[in-house]
């Protein structure tokens, strides 16, 4: 199996439906933390909604479409990344991450993009890839700007949560830019 040591006690593998339980498990410890900031239907709350969101990136994963990674900290699944869109054809794909509150702050989520636009760039010859957050969530924008993301714009009031909308922020890089940045 796949998998990228991030550093000595953390590693980035592919996130599938074998790995329901420990999803849902995983889920359980995140699920308030991440709700306002991810998409509604990506936070189960059971172990069939834990198979239905693997399922459902698995077969985008099939169809050469999204994609989606587990981070594991010291053998234990603590979020991961993803490309929520990804369309070869067009040269776009769109990453995005979570993470438990026990593991944030351990550097897990940039090394983890970076290896996934690593691959978009240099494997697939993509030639965007973009980021979106709410505009308030500064510890988004602050993994956008450490993988040389640019702040293109701001979608006002576009992300519905609990009856209010937030702005959205619309990050992006591209490959050209990626190559710049010596991380290639």
């Amino acid at each position: 199996m796949f998998s990228l040591s991030l550093r000595d006690n953390a590693l980035l593998c592919p996130l599938e439906t074998w790995h329901a339980e420990e999803f849902a498990a995983h889920m359980d410890r995140a699920r308030e933390h991440i709700r306002p900031w991810v998409g509604q239907s990506f936070v189960t709350d059971s172990l069939d909604g834990a198979r239905a969101t693997l399922l459902r990136y698995a077969e985008r994963q099939a169809a050469d479409g999204a994609r989606l990674y587990g981070i594991w900290l010291d053998g234990t699944l603590v979020g991961g990344v993803m490309f929520t869109s990804f369309d070869a054809a067009s040269g776009a794909c769109e990453v995005g991450c979570w993470l438990e509150p026990a593991a944030e702050g351990h550097g897990l989520v940039t090394p983890a993009c970076a290896a996934l636009l690593d691959w978009a760039f240099l494997t697939r010859g993509l030639h965007r890839a973009a980021w979106h957050c709410r505009a308030d969530n500064a510890r988004s924008a602050a993994v956008a700007e450490r993988l040389s993301m640019v702040l293109e714009g701001v979608e006002r009031e576009s992300w519905p949560y609990e009856g209010v909308r937030y702005d959205t922020q619309g990050w992006a890089v591209l490959a050209s830019d990626w190559r710049k940045t010596g991380r290639a």
